[in-house]
């Protein structure tokens, strides 16, 4: 069976260090404003990584839901924290973000399974 978690990982990784390979200003700048944007500041990170969520589900990017249901795990953040903002994502979304729940909840059951339960 795919472990999808270490798949999705390593793809991530290796594009990744092709992008900034590439030695583009602008990239890397945008790849920085990223990275520092999740970074504790006026609210804490795990509300940063739930914004993040959201609005990556609203946006309908399958790959950012996905580093951001890690981030908000490998921050502590429960199952039920995870559903709750998934719900005002798909609420904010409507129907047509649907299948990209479906692969979210895919996803955070492959890291509980990798990881183990938050809860």
């Amino acid at each position: 069976m795919i472990d999808l978690v270490d798949e999705f990982e390593a793809y991530r990784a290796k594009m990744n260090g092709k992008i900034l390979n590439e030695n583009n200003k602008v990239l890397k700048r945008i790849f920085n404003l990223d990275t520092n944007s999740f970074t504790e500041g006026a609210l804490d990170v795990k509300t940063k990584e739930l914004l993040g969520l959201v609005s990556s589900l609203v946006l309908r990017c399958d790959d950012c839901v996905k580093y951001h249901l890690e981030s908000s795990y490998k921050e502590g953040l429960t199952r039920a924290q995870v559903v709750e903002a998934l719900s005002i994502g798909t609420l904010v979304g409507g129907t047509i973000v649907i299948p990209h729940l479906r692969r979210a909840f895919e996803y955070w059951e492959a890291l509980e399974n990798k990881f183990g339960k938050t809860e």
